[in-house]
Order: C-alpha cells, then sequence, then structure tokens
C-alpha cells in the first residue's frame, strides 16, 4: 500500500517552551504538598528531634558524612536538610519547597533524556520531526512528574534522598548520553564521561538507590543505542570491550554503595533475616512488586503510605501465582517480540534492574512493597509512552493515521495527563498532615503500623481513650508488635490503669528481654501502684543491663525519696547526672534537694545546669531565681522569674515571685500586675 501525502503537523514550539510548561505544571500539582506539617513516621526522628544535622559547621559535616541513622548512608541529603535548617529554620513549607523545586528539575531534566532517546527510536520525518520530538518528550516526562506514584517521594520530607539521588542519577545519564552519541570531539566525550562518574558518584551519596545504573546503562548501549544490539555475538570484541571498559567505574561505584548500604541497614538492625523470612517468601515478594508496580502505574488509586508484608507471603498464594505468571509471560513476551518492538524489552527489563535492591532479597522494614520505590524505577514506562505518542505523531506525518484518530489519540494523551494531575493533586493532599495519612492508609487497608502511628497523634492530643483503641487494634493484627504493646502500656499509665499497663510492660519484656528502658518502664509504673520494692528491683535490672541508664538512677533516686530514703535518693541522682550530664530534669531534682539541705551554691549549680540543658524549663528558672533573691541578687533573680513566665505565662508562683522582687526595686506598678496575674491563675484554676 503506498503511502499517502505527508500531512503538516504544525511547527516546532520555541526551544525552552516546553521543559518550562513541565517545570511549572509539577510544581502547580504538587502545590498542595507547601503547606503540609512534619509527620510522625521518619520525620520527627530524622527532622524534628535531630539537632545533630542542623547547619553546615565542621560538627553537623562531620555527622553528616559517618552516619547511618534509620539505616540510610545519605550525607548529601543531610547536606541539603542543612541548607533548608539555615534558611528556614524548623518551617516545614521550605523543606517542602526544596523537594518540590528538586522533582520539577527532575522533569526537566528527564524531559531532554527522553528526548535524546526518541531520537534514535525510529526516524523523525519532515520538518515536523522536532514537534513531536517535543511533544512525545514532553508527554514522557509529565507521566513520570505528575504520576500519583511519585507524591511520596514528593510530599513526604524524609524522602528527599529520593529526588535528590534523582536528580544526580539523571544528570549521570545526560552526561552518558551526550558522551557516547556525540563522537565530534573526543576531548568532549571524555568529559561528558567523566561528568557522568561524578554525578553518579553524587547520586550515592543522597541515597544508594542507583546501584544497578552500570546495568541500566548497558541496556540503553543495546536499545536504543544500539553500541551492541540484541544479538549476543556484538557483545564480543574490541567495541564490545571498550564499551564494558567505560563501565568500570561505575561498577566499581556501585559495587561500593551497595556494600555501604548493606552495612548500614545491618547496624541499623532494620534488615529481617533470612531464618525469619526465608528464600520463597522473598521470591513471593519479589515478584509481587514487578507486577504491583506496574499495575498501580496504569491503575494508581488506592494508593498508600504502606502496604504491609501480609503473614502469609506463601509463593502458594493466588496473589502471587497470579503475579508470577503476569512476570514470566511478560517476559517471554517480550523476548519474542524484541525484534519488532524492542522498546518493550528495554523497559522491562531496566525496570526490572532498577528495582532489583528494593524487591525484597535485602528487606528492610516491613513494607511489601512501597509507592517511594517507583521513582527511578518506572522511568523506563514514561519513556515507551513517550516512544508510542511519537510513533503515532511519524504515521500520521507519513498518512498511515488519519487526522480523526490522530486527533482522538491526542485527545487521549491529554486526558491522561489530566487524570493523572488531578490523582497526583488528591494524593498530595493525604499527606498534609500525620492524622489524615494514617486515617487513609486504614481506609485502604488493615495496617498494624497505621493504628500505631494513628494512636500516637491521637495520644499527643490528649485523646487518650481513642488511641488505646488504635494500639489495640494493631496488637490484633499482630500481637508481638513491639512498639505498640509500648505505646499502649504507656497510654494506660497516663489514664491511670496501672494494672493493666503493668501487664502489657510484661508481656513487652516477654518479647524483648534484655531491655533496659522496658525494665524501668514496668518499674515507674509500678511505683506508681505502690509496688516499691518490685520497682527497686526492675530499676537495678535495667542498670545492670545498661550501666549508663540515667533514667534508671533518675526513677531510682525518686521511688527511694518517696520511701523516705534521702542519702540513696541523693546518690542516684548524682549518679544520673555523672551518665548524662544533658539530664536535665535530674540536675533540678537533685537541686532541689540540695536547696533543702541549705546546700545553696551546689543547688545553684544544678539549676544552671539544668536551664542550660533546657532554655524552656520555667520550674529551673523559677528556683534558680528564688535562690538568687535570697542572696540578695535581685537583678539576677528578675532575670530567671522574667524567663520562667516568659516559657509559661501561666505559671503563678514565679508571677508572684517575680512581683515580690520587683517591689523590692522599688518598681510598684509592675509588681502589683504581676501579683494581680497570679491572683488571676489560681483563681482559675
Amino acid at each position: 500500500m503506498a503511502a499517502k501525502a505527508s500531512p503538516d503537523v504544525g511547527p516546532a514550539l520555541a526551544p525552552w517552551s516546553t521543559p518550562l510548561a513541565i517545570a511549572a505544571l509539577t510544581l502547580a500539582v504538587f502545590s498542595p504538598a507547601l503547606n503540609h506539617g512534619f509527620l510522625n513516621w521518619d520525620d520527627e526522628p530524622n527532622l524534628v528531634a535531630n539537632l545533630d544535622y542542623r547547619g553546615l559547621g565542621w560538627s553537623q559535616l562531620k555527622w553528616m558524612f559517618t552516619t547511618v541513622l534509620m539505616g540510610h548512608y545519605q550525607p548529601l541529603s543531610w547536606v541539603t536538610f542543612g541548607i533548608d535548617y539555615l534558611i528556614w529554620g524548623m518551617s516545614p513549607r521550605g523543606y517542602h519547597l526544596t523537594n518540590l523545586l528538586l522533582h520539577a528539575g527532575n522533569a526537566v531534566l528527564f524531559y531532554f533524556i527522553s528526548r535524546r532517546l526518541l531520537t534514535r527510536v525510529g526516524p523523525s520525518v519532515t520538518k515536523s520531526g522536532v514537534l513531536s520530538l517535543q511533544v512525545a518528550a514532553g508527554f514522557a516526562a509529565l507521566v513520570f512528574a505528575i504520576h500519583p506514584l511519585r507524591v511520596e517521594s514528593v510530599a513526604w520530607v524524609t524522602e528527599r534522598r529520593d529526588v535528590l539521588s534523582g536528580l544526580f542519577i539523571l544528570a549521570t545519564i545526560i552526561c552518558y548520553l551526550n558522551g557516547v552519541m556525540d563522537q565530534s570531539f573526543e576531548s568532549a566525550r571524555r568529559r561528558a564521561m567523566n561528568w557522568s562518574v561524578i554525578f553518579y558518584f553524587l547520586s550515592l551519596l543522597s541515597k544508594a538507590s542507583g546501584m544497578t545504573l552500570p546495568v541500566v546503562l548497558l541496556l540503553l548501549d543495546v536499545y536504543p543505542l544500539r553500541r551492541l544490539g540484541w544479538r549476543p555475538g556484538n557483545w564480543t570484541g574490541a567495541a564490545a570491550r571498550a564499551i564494558y571498559l567505560e563501565k568500570v567505574p561505575f561498577i566499581l561505584l556501585g559495587v561500593g554503595a551497595a556494600s555501604v548500604a548493606a552495612t548500614a541497614q545491618h547496624f541499623s538492625g532494620a534488615m529481617l533475616s533470612w531464618e525469619n523470612y526465608g528464600f520463597l517468601s522473598r521470591l513471593a515478594q519479589a515478584v509481587y512488586g514487578l507486577v504491583f508496580y506496574l499495575w498501580k502505574s496504569l491503575m494508581p488509586l488506592n494508593l498508600s503510605p504502606l502496604y504491609e508484608i501480609p503473614q502469609d507471603t506463601s509463593i502458594r498464594t493466588w496473589p502471587i501465582i497470579l503475579s508470577g505468571a503476569i512476570v514470566i509471560a511478560l517476559s517471554l513476551g517480550l523476548f519474542r517480540a524484541r525484534q519488532r518492538y524492542p522498546g518493550g524489552l528495554a523497559s522491562w527489563v531496566c525496570y526490572v534492574v532498577t528495582l532489583a535492591p528494593v524487591l525484597g532479597f535485602a528487606q528492610s522494614g516491613s513494607q511489601m512493597a512501597a509507592d517511594r520505590y517507583s521513582y527511578l524505577a518506572c522511568m523506563s514506562w514514561a519513556v515507551l509512552a513517550g516512544g508510542a505518542l511519537k510513533a503515532l505523531w511519524n504515521r500520521r506525518v507519513t498518512g498511515w493515521v488519519s487526522r480523526q484518530s490522530f486527533v482522538l489519540a491526542n485527545s487521549i494523551a491529554i486526558v491522561i495527563l489530566l487524570a493523572l494531575g488531578v490523582l497526583t493533586w488528591n494524593q498530595t493532599q493525604v499527606w498534609s498532615n500525620s492524622e489524615t495519612l494514617w486515617r487513609h492508609a486504614l481506609s485502604v487497608g488493615p495496617s498494624t503500623i497505621a493504628h500505631y502511628h494513628l494512636a500516637l497523634t491521637l495520644d499527643r492530643r490528649e485523646e487518650s481513650g481513642k488511641a488505646v483503641e488504635h494500639y489495640r487494634k494493631s496488637l490484633q493484627i499482630r500481637p508481638n508488635y513491639l512498639d505498640a504493646r509500648i505505646g499502649l502500656a504507656q497510654a494506660l499509665v497516663r489514664r491511670g490503669e496501672w494494672v493493666e499497663a503493668i501487664e502489657h510492660y510484661g508481656r513487652a519484656l516477654e518479647i524483648k528481654p534484655g531491655d533496659a528502658n522496658l525494665h524501668v518502664g514496668l518499674a515507674n509504673v509500678k511505683a506508681l501502684n505502690g509496688r516499691s520494692n518490685e520497682a527497686i528491683t526492675h530499676y537495678r535490672e535495667a542498670l545492670r543491663i545498661d550501666p549508663a541508664n540515667s533514667d534508671a538512677y533518675f526513677n531510682l533516686g525518686n521511688c527511694f525519696a518517696r520511701m523516705g530514703h534521702r542519702d540513696k535518693a541523693m546518690e542516684n541522682y548524682r549518679d544520673a547526672v555523672r551518665v548524662n550530664p544533658a539530664h536535665s530534669h535530674a540536675h533540678f531534682t537533685l537541686a532541689n534537694a540540695l536547696a533543702n539541705e541549705g546546700n545553696l551554691d551546689e543547688a545553684m549549680e544544678h539549676y544552671e545546669q539544668a536551664t542550660s540543658h533546657k532554655p524552656d524549663f520555667a520550674e529551673a528558672h523559677h528556683n534558680l531565681g528564688r535562690i538568687m533573691a535570697a542572696r540578695g541578687q535581685i537583678d539576677r533573680a528578675i532575670a530567671q522569674f522574667r524567663r520562667a513566665v516568659a516559657v509559661r505565662p501561666e505559671f503563678a508562683e514565679a508571677h508572684l515571685s517575680l512581683s515580690r522582687a520587683l517591689a523590692e526595686k522599688g518598681n510598684k506598678n509592675e509588681a502589683m500586675r504581676h501579683y494581680q496575674e497570679s491572683v488571676r491563675i489560681l483563681r482559675n484554676r
């Protein structure tokens, strides 16, 4: 059949109009994240409660490049958090803005990568070839950038490592493509390859997820670059050896990153042992994951922050059997069609290789799968989608596709992007706060961890009854979930239900008998319940396990104080501040005891230590001020009293002390105001 006349589909767009539009659309779709806060899921230990990353001084940089906090070695990600802190302090908006800007940058880089790759996929005929490349690469970039599977990596501050490592991975690929596709000058080619290695190293310092990139680069050499080709006969010889040789730096860096990542996971205790989670379970998880991310790419509904590993991960369950059948069918089908549709097999192999580190064979955590793991892996499908659109435009140019079919297909592409944008906008808002996130997770399916984190959120809002309900639901799903067992025990203590709290602490100790803090928690409840001798036994067991446990010394001192053993109490308070000089409450309690004994000099020292380590310790400021006032140091006392009422405006005793000190200085008007304020507070109690 003869080809029809070539219709004109329009002139090319201005060179930077498409990438700018991609960046703008990406930022717009994810813009709700700018109003989000930090979450009680890794954001708190990583950022909110972590003082070590705050700044770019030598001590912070040393920590960033040596820590494996929570099982990750990611020094460059920590550096960006340090920069955020210097600019924004602890305002979450700034941290979210950085994530959004990095992701928008990735979308633009991915556009240029897609465009370079699509130039090697079929001819770009006539003057409309440039426009078809712009449209196809733009479509690929948006399918990647505004897909709901990206939300977890962008809207969760902790996952900065995804978008940052992604930026350097994409820069690596661009430089690599420049090096192998531009053969005009050897010096330019060598420079591009050197930069490619440098960017790859930076990506691994952000997150180790790109450890399999050397294999991906080899796949690109097979298709679409065709430096090696599909035929095994092309994989030997001098030309092939040169291609392999240029991968050596990448391979060395990738192997090094894999080793560091495995070590970090081991030291954090996050890695599941093969004894408890064997090969068949991991194989089942791997085949399930391969189908899961592919399915969610096609149908991104009911996304959750956590897809927990089910109790039964047998390879004989029907979801695993179906997943295995799909994986085998896809692999065989795409292999057989490799000559006619090489992009399909290349995308599939790239997808599998990129996902390999997170498919469960080196399992860390309790997730069966995670949306964030798709950040790099699903790029190959986006390029494939762009290739399909480019093929459509080429067929229109050659007259093989009618105008009506062409308009319909492009309309479908636009509808797909609109649907992805709406779904992503909605999914982004799921991550607005901890309660919204975990309630959404529970609406998708039952989850031990979601119930636990929702309970934590409710507990902090002093909704202990609702918190207890969710702790119990968490334990109904997984009775040996230690965090939920401890959380339930602590919530019951706050409710005054000491007998049941003791029971749950006991069950927690059955799960982890060598945990000193559990012994301290159980001892605290027994002390509250009047079982002092039993409490002392557990405090001493905690100190046997961990002789540097300052809380055990401190609470043991409190226990002795309630029993009237002042000397023993003082001895334990001193031990508490000896092993932990930053234990502000131990300093404060020791200072109170010393003041009661008339040892005011040493008492002042410990009050000052308490306020030094805890500047918002109103009671310590107040008591320190009282000693100063008693010694005639009225100006210093007034400063301490002012600090106490600034920290705690409803602190009646501090207002009264400040009133007396001001009156002594002759400032009667202000003294009267603070006196009246103290009376008001006391009346409202």
